[in-house]
């Protein structure tokens, strides 16, 4: 399924809430006329792991918070059970996210594997059935930086992706807007090498709610390519080809193919990947730089050939602690205290953004509404 403007169907496409690429200020080239029809639209706020940065992520109360701050999209990681469900985690292993180290009963399932490449130890999805799942309580993944966050700790649920979901059916319906969900697939090679592969389900889900063209409110990212283009064969839902500001994916590494993701992120990169998919993640990094000491370099013109070949660019994460902003914008020393976020979010959409991955995406829908 070749990927194509006229098939994203731009006005309609996310119903109530409008992709947006605005127009590069004071930047004549030959799309100036499509840059002015984009302009009127606007750039989505996608809520990561939900409002994670004010609750543990990927539990139904961040992602519940995070349609109450205005978000368009929730964003569910999405990794395996023993028993072949799909669950919202940050990762396969889950001792940084839920209090499975204090359960007695799961000791013995502590173990060491090898996940892209690199040993883990702790405690991984795929070992415990949906039920075994559900006896245990998330925790903040960050407690030094998100202090508030631990008094949510061992409150909530490790949610499914139906229930991600319903939450994002029965808030549209009560708000009389669209809410979007935005999963992505973690180490699909991995799940697909231990006989649980990610991609049989997900369809599976989004079938089953009758999720399955390009104009519903679903996008499906990856960092791996290879179950991207099984994906396109499957589904007809968007799909978004993560990039990294380092490294490669690892389908790549896997197969041998020597490209990294800066290849991809190319112009010639770009037109590869708008063979299989709508849009691109991006790494922040790969659209304005930092030099080593961390302060902003200029931006490079990923965003406008991405557009050329007709591919939106959704950036992450949009974190509004000192510590993740560049120097330009942080607001004292603290490194946990909050900088000025609404700054960096005026430059990427001033640059023709299509969407933000926000932790607090409050932030994200304020400073575009400011626009």
């Amino acid at each position: 399924m070749r990927r194509t403007l006229s098939a994203l169907g731009v006005a309609g496409t996310l119903l109530a809430a409008a992709v947006a690429v605005p127009a590069m200020a004071a930047q004549a080239r030959p799309e100036a006329a499509a840059d002015q029809s984009r302009a009127a639209h606007r750039p989505i706020v996608i809520a990561h792991r939900g409002a994670s940065g004010y609750r543990p992520e990927h539990t139904l109360e961040a992602y519940r918070l995070a349609v109450r701050m205005g978000a368009d999209y929730i964003e569910p990681d999405l990794v395996s059970t023993k028993d072949g469900v799909l669950v919202a985690r940050h990762e396969n292993e889950i001792s940084g996210t839920t209090d499975v180290a204090a359960h007695p009963e799961f000791a013995a399932r502590k173990a060491t594997k090898t996940i892209d490449g690199v040993q883990v130890t702790g405690w991984f999805t795929e070992d415990f059935t949906l039920a075994e799942l559900k006896t245990l309580r998330a925790k903040e993944r960050l407690p030094q930086v998100r202090v508030a966050n631990t008094a949510f700790d061992g409150k909530f649920e490790v949610p499914t992706f139906q229930e991600v979901i319903d939450l994002a059916q029965a808030e549209s319906k009560a708000r009389g807007r669209t809410i979007g969900v935005y999963p992505e697939t973690k180490h699909p090679s991995y799940f697909t090498s231990i006989g649980l592969p990610l991609e049989e389900p997900l369809v599976a889900v989004l079938e089953a709610n009758k999720l399955t063209h390009r104009n519903d409110p679903v996008f499906i990212q990856s960092f791996e390519t290879a179950n991207l283009r099984k994906l396109d064969r499957m589904i007809d839902v968007r799909l978004v080809q993560l990039m990294d500001a380092a490294g490669r994916p690892y389908d790549f590494t896997a197969a041998g193919d020597p490209r990294s993701y800066a290849d991809l992120a190319s112009a010639s990169g770009l037109a590869w990947v708008a063979r299989y998919a709508d849009g691109v993640g991006l790494h922040k990094n790969l659209i304005v730089p930092r030099d080593a000491a961390g302060k902003l370099l200029a931006p490079t013109t990923v965003i406008r050939d991405a557009h050329r070949v007709k591919l939106l660019v959704h950036a992450w994460t949009f974190r509004a602690e000192n510590q993740f902003l560049p120097v330009d914008y942080r607001i004292g020393t603290d490194p946990n205290a909050r900088g000025d976020i609404t700054s960096e979010y005026e430059l990427f959409f001033g640059l023709g953004l299509d969407g933000a991955f926000a932790d607090q995406p409050d932030t994200a829908v304020a400073a575009r509404a400011g626009r």
